[in-house]
């Protein structure tokens, strides 16, 4: 007779990599074509999968409860932004963004203007297309690494060509802006209001909202 446990080991064991990332991110080297690699990210819609330039692959763990509601809120709020205005989309932390140099992200939200989506044609925007988004929010899990996430945000989106990003940590309660002309912000404290600048005219992002009960 099968046990409630064994049940619970099959039908992880029925998808493995969710089973590796667990408590703890996959990391590995992939040598896989562009085009291949975009349908193993599609193949698995349920695991947030990303590809630096030289190849290294993450697949990260799920999200913890706190972190759940995090990433959530920010989303949230820059997509009932972009909802108010014509001006752009704003993009889920399930879309995936590839990159000029190879690489593939997600973002936990992202902007992109009009004038960027109107240039994809119909097909190009039933898969994974080259694009990159005007504007990025990172925000970090109880599992990501501050440095590697720094890391991203510089070579990854930034050195691609996003705007403006901002990295936010709700655990320390820290923040830092990233601005096209290279330059990096820390901020202190979450008793601050975050602005779009001129990239989204008019969003502000409370960051009160993030503070832990």
């Amino acid at each position: 007779m099968t046990t409630a446990p064994d049940i619970e080991l099959e039908q992880e064991v029925e998808n493995p990599l969710r089973f590796l990332t667990r408590y703890e991110p996959l990391v590995f080297r992939s040598t896989m074509p562009r085009e291949q690699f975009h349908r193993f990210v599609l193949s698995h819609p349920d695991l947030k999968i990303e590809r630096d330039k030289y190849g290294t692959v993450t697949i990260h763990p799920p999200m913890t409860f706190d972190s759940g509601y995090y990433e959530g809120e920010a989303f949230g709020i820059l997509r009932d932004w972009s909802k108010t205005n014509k001006l752009g989309k704003a993009y889920s932390p399930s879309t995936s963004f590839d990159m000029p140099d190879g690489a593939e992200y997600k973002a936990d939200g992202a902007w992109i203007s009009m004038e960027k989506i109107n240039r994809l044609s119909p097909e190009e925007r039933k898969h994974i297309p080259v694009i990159v988004p005007d504007f990025v929010i990172e925000v970090r899990s109880e599992t990501d690494r501050i440095g590697k996430l720094k890391k991203k945000m510089t070579d990854g989106w930034m050195a691609n060509g996003v705007r403006l990003a901002w990295l936010i940590d709700p655990l320390r309660e820290k923040t830092w802006i990233y601005r096209a002309d290279g330059s990096v912000q820390e901020l202190n404290g979450f008793d601050r209001v975050l602005s779009g600048e001129n990239i989204l005219p008019g969003f502000e992002f409370n960051l009160a909202d993030l503070k832990s009960d």
